[in-house]
């Protein structure tokens, strides 16, 4: 498949200490009725690292049920285990999912050979369409574009979520290869579209996922001077996310907007009480609250 426009990865919903599946479905319908071109359950965004393995199959399979193919399904399925990320992957397959995206191992840090092994054997082992994750910030290790081309030439593995921030990894990746690259952060999805991104997996898609599709899509339809203003327009709201570990300013504005629980799994916990108040007064001037 080919992955562009605006991915949103969606928080995961908790209700008394498990996962709100009511809540989480709803999310969901709103992205559809809100043109977003992609959903990303289980990600980073998603508290996959608080999650147990049962409950990420059961979000993956919602997912997948409730988008009714109506939008793309890239299920996350990292893991700093390879047997683990396999098992995930092949589950994601199971259920229907259109793509999974896998993380590069975290704490572990293999070096750039243990990075290919691991992605060489999730890939041989399920057929599904995968997108690479970089993301050092979390994980501790980055991945050289030169490994992003030597693992490119496997045919299931198509794309990559680039989270380093740097518009030059974009450059170097797309020099050495012809994969698809999606920025991993939001305020740098324009810089990086105009080096040759198609897209966005998006943070601030969970509360804005129409601007978030109208940006990617002006850009990939050429109309560039649109793309520009509202990435001006957005730009306040996308580092707001970010004031904090992500994802707690998104659910905290998901939860100030009426549509989640404010309730985590530690050892994320809420705001600081200062930040709250920046986050709520973004939200207010862009009249989400």
């Amino acid at each position: 498949m080919e992955f562009k426009g605006s991915y949103v990865a969606l928080v995961t919903p908790f209700k008394d200490g498990k996962v709100d599946e009511k809540v989480f479905r709803q999310l969901i319908e709103f992205h559809i009725d809100n043109g977003t071109d992609g959903i990303l359950p289980c990600g980073c965004t998603g508290e996959a690292a608080t999650l147990n393995m049962a409950e990420q199959k059961r979000l993956i399979k919602i997912a997948v049920e409730m988008s009714d193919k109506r939008i793309p399904v890239l299920a996350g399925t990292g893991s700093n285990s390879t047997a683990e990320a396999i098992e995930l992957t092949s589950a994601a397959k199971k259920a229907g999912s259109d793509g999974a995206l896998i993380i590069t191992p975290y704490y572990n840090k293999p070096t750039p050979e243990g990075q290919y092994r691991h992605y060489e054997a999730i890939a041989r082992e399920v057929d599904i369409p995968i997108m690479l994750y970089n993301v050092p910030s979390r994980t501790g290790v980055s991945m050289l574009p030169s490994m992003v081309a030597r693992l490119s030439k496997i045919d299931n593995i198509v794309a990559i979520k680039e989270a380093a921030g740097s518009v030059q990894q974009v450059v170097d990746i797309l020099s050495l290869c012809d994969i698809t690259v999606m920025s991993g952060d939001d305020s740098m999805t324009l810089p990086f579209m105009s080096v040759g991104a198609k897209g966005i997996v998006s943070v601030v898609g969970n509360i804005i996922p129409r601007k978030v599709h109208d940006l990617a899509q002006s850009f990939l339809d050429g109309k560039y001077e649109t793309t520009k203003k509202i990435h001006y327009e957005i730009i306040d709201l996308c580092c707001s996310m970010f004031i904090e570990t992500n994802p707690l300013p998104v659910k905290t504005a998901l939860s100030m907007m009426g549509m989640v629980e404010e309730e985590w799994r530690m050892p994320l916990c809420e705001m600081e009480e200062e930040n709250r108040r920046k986050l709520r007064g973004v939200l207010e001037r862009y009249g989400l609250v």
